[in-house]
């Protein structure tokens, strides 16, 4: 018998029934009996090391999606052939400059007091950011505006207090 219950649900036979208590060891045999659940879940063990499939941008440690890439450079007929590696390193660029523009992004969206970005902020942080400003020149963002600058020649003059007369201007 166990020494959690007077019976043991365990027969002691090399069976492969599971056992109702956690982990006990039954005074009988002397065995650790543990509870093994069945199904499946996100719990380790089960029968068998079974490995699922793994995406390619799981490999690669990324977000962007590493194969939908590799399929369009494959139907853009870009080139007659394409190494393995040629579309976890574009989606790894990829997902660089979009993490560097939302980054930024987000900090314009905090200085407006904004939680959200809105396509005025992508505008702010692009041309605000010397490379990403000369990486996306040429580039129209929808609904974002342009920097507030006032060109210094169309500023209004600061008058002298020299001669006692105010902002007067003499014609």
């Amino acid at each position: 018998s166990c020494h959690l219950h007077h019976s043991c649900c365990c027969s002691h036979k090399q069976s492969q029934q599971a056992c109702f208590h956690t982990s006990h060891t039954c005074i009988r045999t002397l065995q650790t009996h543990t509870f093994i659940m069945s199904g499946k879940g996100k719990g380790k063990g089960g029968r068998g090391d079974k490995k699922g499939s793994q995406s390619s941008s799981t490999k690669a440690g990324l977000q962007f999606p590493v194969g939908r890439i590799g399929r369009y450079l494959r139907q853009g007929k870009f080139a007659t052939r394409m190494g393995a590696g040629a579309p976890v390193y574009l989606a790894a660029v990829l997902e660089y400059l979009c993490a560097e523009i939302l980054e930024l992004a987000g900090n314009a969206a905090r200085d407006n007091k904004k939680s959200r970005i809105i396509p005025r902020h992508i505008t702010l942080a692009v041309k605000n950011d010397e490379e990403l400003n000369r990486l996306l020149g040429n580039v129209t963002i929808a609904s974002g505006g342009v920097l507030p600058n006032i060109h210094a020649v169309l500023l209004p003059k600061k008058a002298k207090m020299a001669g006692g007369k105010g902002a007067s201007q003499d014609y």
